[in-house]
């Protein structure tokens, strides 16, 4: 993986203050990359990120937007070209939980799952793709799940959201595969981050039992996938589902 460079290429990782978003963002400016790490309601977070790449001597640049609003979406797409001269890769990495078994779920948590979770992959790269198209290349990144692959207790919005990511994801890179634009997703699974914490203790660890490798991924383990799948390397890959899980979810 230290030979796959990223050298004069300009990331978007939307959420990319906090997780599996901030392990990417990291690890794109470390192969070169300039960065825009996009984020709603954690400008703290964001701009931590930011410098800890500036001090490293890369380029990054922190940005807010709700990305599940199509109208902010354009504006970040628009803020990174304008602010690096181009988009290269798009990461759609921001996602939500609101889990509850559907007799109790709310109708508003539905929503906003499926707003944050799949509406903003469809804005987002709608507008990043209008720009790869005219360049005839481009690399767009989906960050789904094993809960799209096997569904998830309790999660029903959540595993239709990513459910849907991955048929966005074939769709797509059926579209744009004639400009040399590859759409590829990640389904990671259970990965030491915050959205762990939510999971009551006991519930985890029998969770964890299921997983073949017996343990949580580390989000720097996503984030090499993530790399090399944006690379030139990874040019012939595309409309494809890359599980980082463990093994939980073997097909």
């Amino acid at each position: 993986m230290s030979s796959l460079s990223l050298e004069n290429k300009v990331a978007l990782v939307t959420g990319g203050s906090r997780g599996i978003g901030r392990a990417i963002a990291l690890e794109f400016a470390a192969r070169g990359a300039a960065v825009v790490v996009n984020y709603n309601k954690s400008p703290e977070a964001a701009e931590e990120v930011v410098k800890k790449i500036q001090e490293a001597g890369g380029k990054a640049a922190a940005h807010q937007a709700d990305v599940s609003d199509f109208k902010q979406a354009e504006a970040l797409i628009k803020f990174t070209i304008e602010t690096f001269g181009d988009l290269s890769i798009l990461v759609n990495n921001a996602g939500i939980t609101r889990d509850q078994l559907i007799m109790m779920m709310p109708e508003a948590d539905w929503d906003a799952v499926i707003n944050t979770n799949l509406k903003s992959t469809f804005n987002c790269s709608k507008a990043a793709v209008k720009h790869m198209m005219r360049k005839r290349t481009g690399r767009i990144i989906n960050m789904a799940s094993v809960a799209g692959q096997m569904g998830n207790g309790g999660q029903t919005n959540y595993s239709a959201s990513k459910a849907g990511q991955i048929g966005f994801t074939k769709a797509l890179a059926r579209e744009v595969a004639t400009r040399n634009i590859t759409v590829n997703a990640l389904a990671p699974g259970f990965v030491d981050t915050e959205i762990l914490d939510a999971i009551p203790p006991e519930t985890l660890e029998n969770a964890i039992k299921m997983v073949p490798l017996g343990r949580k991924g580390k989000a720097e383990e996503i984030a090499y996938a993530a790399a090399f799948l944006a690379s030139d390397q990874a040019a012939y890959i595309t409309g494809q589902t890359l599980g980082i899980d463990g093994g939980i979810a073997m097909m």
